[in-house]
């Protein structure tokens, strides 16, 4: 039986870049996918790195800070899988105007003038801003990297060691399944949210030198080559509905969305790319140990879990589980940040902030399941 350091359990860009810094640490890891590489939410991404847009609030600075390192992670170790391109991104109506007309007025992200064409709606202009290339950036990360195409059924803690689908062993485990749902581990707490998204890479005559971002996301187009993507479909969620989602529709949808910013002409699409996008109910990522229900239920008073601002150190955990979820449309300017922080919590003991520990919503859960 394989016996690994890390087992990392889903290989999107949280995943993969979560057992980069594992193995770039010395340590023997295994990557565990049942489609592949970036197969889902991560492959559907349009994979923009930009700004977050907004007056201000904790989401926003982590959005932004994470930007920076971001662009420097992926330059340096992988710049073949990341073109840089100008942003411009535009108001969708007028509240969106007034929040960008206050992000120019308070904001110390370089700003550009001259656009290649000059808006309606009020707009910002920046250099801050690239593209990765989803899938390819995935599998670079995980170079060297044992990867499994299997779905785990089974995740079993057995004398001190983790045991996936009764035929691997590792010391410790991370969850990075994003909002799809499994049965080898629930965790009813977690409170996700599933945002389906749909990308189509197009052949078009159009020309287009920059990334533009309105009703939908447009990429700089090279060979006549651009991609279009959003997270149109908040209700879609392909392991709970009926139907299957109708990608002619959704082609159509996202070509008139586009056009309402830039006139595309010739177009021809060449291929989708759709999947689940995990967000959570408070919008911000979670990172870090996975809450033991059983044991924190029993352990803790009703004063611990009804406190207006619970200790979240006092959550019990199970031994050596993590998780690493809920990045919404940003999975791509967050991975690098957080999967880092994770990390060094794995291997170092570093804590979490509390604003990402996964304990944050188990005692939102806890008060609704104590009865004493």
């Amino acid at each position: 039986m394989p016996t690994y350091d890390i087992a990392v359990i889903g290989a999107g860009i949280n995943g993969c870049t979560t057992a980069y810094h594992l193995h770039k640490a010395g340590k023997k890891v295994a990557i565990f996918d049942s489609k592949g590489i970036a197969s889902g939410g991560s492959g559907a991404a349009g994979a923009f790195l930009s700004p977050k847009f907004a007056k201000g609030g904790e989401l926003k600075e982590l959005i932004n800070s994470s930007l920076d390192i971001a662009l420097d992670f992926y330059t340096t170790n992988f710049p073949e899988h990341i073109n840089h391109h100008n942003l411009l991104h535009i108001a969708k109506e007028e509240n969106d105007a007034k929040i960008l007309h206050y992000f120019k007025e308070h904001t110390d992200i370089e700003l550009l003038d001259n656009p290649p064409f000059i808006p309606e709606n009020e707009y910002v202009y920046t250099s801050k801003s690239a593209l990765v290339d989803a899938q390819s950036m995935c599998k670079a990360l995980i170079e060297g990297i044992e990867f499994y195409t299997q779905e785990i059924d089974s995740l079993e803690f057995q004398d001190g060691v983790w045991i996936l689908n009764e035929s691997f062993r590792a010391k410790k485990v991370v969850i990075a399944t994003g909002a799809y749902e499994h049965q080898f581990f629930t965790q009813p707490y977690q409170m996700l949210r599933g945002i389906w998204g749909h990308r189509i890479d197009i052949k078009t005559s159009t020309k287009n030198d920059i990334s533009i971002h309105q009703f939908v996301s447009i990429s700089a187009a090279t060979n006549r080559m651009l991609s279009i993507g959003a997270t149109h479909n908040v209700h879609y969620h392909p392991q709970r509905s009926k139907e299957p989602y109708n990608l002619e529709e959704g082609r159509e949808e996202l070509l008139e969305k586009a056009s309402r910013t830039l006139e595309l002409q010739d177009v021809e699409v060449i291929k989708d790319y759709v999947g689940l996008r995990s967000g959570s109910f408070d919008y911000l990522p979670i990172v870090g140990e996975v809450v033991d229900i059983e044991q924190s239920l029993k352990l803790l008073n009703k004063k611990d879990i009804y406190q207006k601002k619970p200790d979240l150190s006092k959550a019990i955990a199970f031994e050596n589980l993590y998780m690493i979820n809920g990045s919404a449309g940003y999975g791509y300017v967050l991975a690098p940040y957080l999967a880092q922080t994770l990390a060094k919590n794995i291997l170092e003991e570093e804590s979490i902030p509390s604003s990402l520990n996964p304990a944050r919503f188990f005692f939102r859960w806890a008060k609704g399941e104590r009865k004493d």
